[in-house]
């Protein structure tokens, strides 16, 4: 008698980013074209869910988008756009997870049906979160807000809110239909919100690419001014860059290799410490300056290249420090947030450190002693080539 099926399939994945101004202006066909491209027998619903924040911003967006979808017969769009509240607020409760899932049943949204998320990447986590378990899985679309979210958090393939005070313990792997980056909407974002976006566009450059990140450095300025045309090519080829990364490694995590968390252990660990007052982006600018002078106090990057990485957050506005990573002893929370992070991975610690720039390398083990150490020249602001 045999005792054993085996059992293995793929299942194939496509969605497309488009760059796009004026998204749901009369005159712009890429939304209309979209759905009418997927119809199928039924024309399908569309619930949209926006971001609290951008609903302030742009006050006659909701009205915008009825008109957009009045003569589109390829989609029925749902009357109640629904306003959520936008940041780490959305992620922090199963609140307004349950709003969207009740909304769902209500309008009778079903998984040929579409969610739409218009906001930054938390907005975009918790939505696609709960278009994730509705009914086991319905179509999501982004349109993300931020430069952080259409440099990083749009275009990717997970979802998810904070549970316990650690962040994205709850989610699922669930990719979009499709992701629309507008870049009017990116007009509106405060100075600082803008600058912190650029934090992902560095990571992947330093991991990835030296020629990109020797193309922010040579822009640095101009995008700190908010060069329109700058930011665009930067939004650009990061969505490249990370999209190479997601269709060729490992999307769904299975492993405990995360290249793009490249700084992101102490990031999560300082949101966690500022009751998410510090802004993801910068948290991960301090998380890659910590972890770049790590990689030269450990004869893995050259001093010089590391003081580059330094100069150039500095030149665009962002930290690479914060007093809410002092500490002492094994209480210290860069430590506890290492511990987090290895538990996190599944057991096995494995962090991206630079051997050079655009050059990566992956180590499963960090000297506690040096950390702390690399903490404190930040703190110090120790020229690392004096």
């Amino acid at each position: 008698m045999k005792s054993i099926i085996k059992q293995q399939f793929s299942v194939t994945y496509r969605y497309d980013i488009h760059f796009t101004a004026g998204l749901f202006t009369p005159e712009n066909p890429l939304l209309g074209r979209f759905f009418s491209e997927r119809l199928e027998d039924a024309v399908p619903k569309l619930l949209v869910v926006l971001d609290e924040g951008v609903a302030k911003h742009h006050p006659i967006l909701a009205e915008r988008i009825h008109d957009y979808f009045r003569d589109k017969p390829a989609v029925d769009l749902i009357g109640e756009i629904m306003i959520v509240p936008g940041g780490e607020l959305i992620k922090n409760s199963r609140e307004n997870v349950d709003r969207i899932i009740e909304a769902v049943d209500r309008h009778g949204i079903d998984r040929h049906s579409y969610i739409m998320a218009i906001g930054g990447g938390a907005v975009l986590d918790a939505v696609g979160y709960a278009s994730a378990i509705a009914h086991r899985g319905i179509r999501h679309i982004r349109v993300p807000t931020t430069v952080l979210a259409q440099n990083d958090s749009g275009m990717g393939v997970k979802n998810g809110i904070n549970y316990s005070g650690k962040k994205n313990f709850v989610g699922t792997f669930s990719p979009p239909v499709a992701v629309f980056n507008d870049n009017l909407f990116l007009l509106t974002l405060n100075d600082r919100a803008w600058a912190s976006g650029i934090s992902e566009a560095v990571k992947v450059a330093l991991i990835k690419d030296a020629a990109f990140f020797e193309w922010i450095e040579a822009h640095a300025d101009r995008l700190r001014r908010r060069d329109s045309d700058v930011m665009d090519y930067l939004i650009f080829r990061c969505a490249e860059l990370h999209l190479q990364h997601i269709a060729g490694a490992d999307p769904f995590e299975f492993g405990s290799s995360r290249p793009l968390d490249f700084g992101h252990w102490s990031a999560h660990k300082l949101e966690q410490l500022s009751g998410f007052e510090v802004l993801h982006g910068e948290a991960v600018a301090i998380g890659i300056a910590l972890d770049t002078v790590y990689s030269a106090i450990t004869d893995r990057l050259h001093p010089g290249d590391a003081q580059r990485v330094l100069t150039l957050f500095q030149k665009l506005g962002l930290p690479i420090f914060h007093p809410l990573l002092e500490g002492n002893g094994t209480t210290h929370p860069l430590l506890t947030g290492l511990e987090e992070f290895r538990e996190h991975l599944g057991g096995r610690l494995t962090i991206m450190l630079l051997q050079g720039i655009g050059r990566g390398v992956e180590v499963h083990e960090l000297d506690k002693e040096r950390v702390l150490r690399a903490a404190a020249a930040l703190q110090e602001g120790v020229n690392l080539v004096s």
